[in-house]
C-alpha cells in the first residue's frame, strides 16, 4: 500500500507542480475552442455599415423592449443607447482576442465575466428567456443554456482573472521589458 501511495503522489506532485501555467494555458485554450468564434460571429451581426454605424438587429440584442417600444426605429433612440451598442459591439471583438492571444488577460477576462453577466441578464428580462433555458442549479439537468453554461464561461475566466495568461502569452512578454 505505501508503494501504491507513493507512487499515487509522485504522479499527482508533478502535475501539481504543472498548474501555474497548466491552468491559465488551457483556460485560454478551451476559451478560444468553445467561446472565441462564437462572439466574433455574434458581434459581426451587430455591425452595419461600419464598425461605428450598429445594425438594426443589434440594437434588438441588446435593447429588444426598447426597440420594440419604437417600433424598430433606431432614431427614436437615445445617445446612451447607441453608445451601448458600439461599446457592447465592440468589446465582443475585442475581449475575446485580448484573451486568446494573452493580451490585458486579466482586465479582459474581467470584462468579459461582466459582459456575460448582462448577456445573461438581457436574455432573461428583455428576450424572455424560457425557463428551461434559464435552468436552476442543483435541479440534475445540466443543459440549461443560461445558469449552467455560463457558470462554466465565467469560471474559466475567473481561472484567468486568478491565475493570469500563462507563459504562452503577450502578458509574459511584456512583463520581461517592465
Amino acid at each position: 500500500m505505501t508503494a501504491l501511495t507513493r507512487l499515487h503522489d509522485a504522479v499527482f506532485n508533478r502535475i501539481e507542480a504543472m498548474a501555474p501555467w497548466l491552468i491559465p494555458t488551457l483556460a485560454r485554450l478551451v476559451f478560444a475552442g468553445v467561446l472565441l468564434v462564437y462572439y466574433l460571429n455574434s458581434a459581426g451581426t451587430k455591425v452595419g455599415s461600419s464598425l461605428f454605424s450598429p445594425s438594426v438587429g443589434a440594437y434588438a440584442q441588446i435593447f429588444p423592449k426598447a426597440m420594440e417600444a419604437v417600433g424598430y426605429d433606431v432614431s427614436q433612440l437615445s445617445a446612451f443607447h447607441t453608445l451601448v451598442v458600439l461599446a457592447g459591439t465592440w468589446a465582443e471583438y475585442i475581449l475575446p482576442v485580448l484573451i486568446v492571444i494573452g493580451l490585458f488577460t486579466r482586465l479582459a477576462a474581467v470584462g468579459m465575466i461582466g459582459f456575460v453577466a448582462v448577456q445573461s441578464l438581457v436574455d432573461i428580462t428583455g428576450h424572455n428567456a424560457a425557463a428551461q433555458d434559464i435552468g436552476a442549479w442543483f435541479d440534475g439537468n445540466a443543459s440549461a443554456l443560461i445558469l449552467d453554461q455560463r457558470a462554466f464561461w465565467i469560471f474559466a475566466l475567473l481561472v484567468l482573472v486568478v491565475r493570469g495568461a500563462g507563459p504562452i502569452s503577450v502578458d509574459r512578454v511584456l512583463a520581461r521589458f517592465r
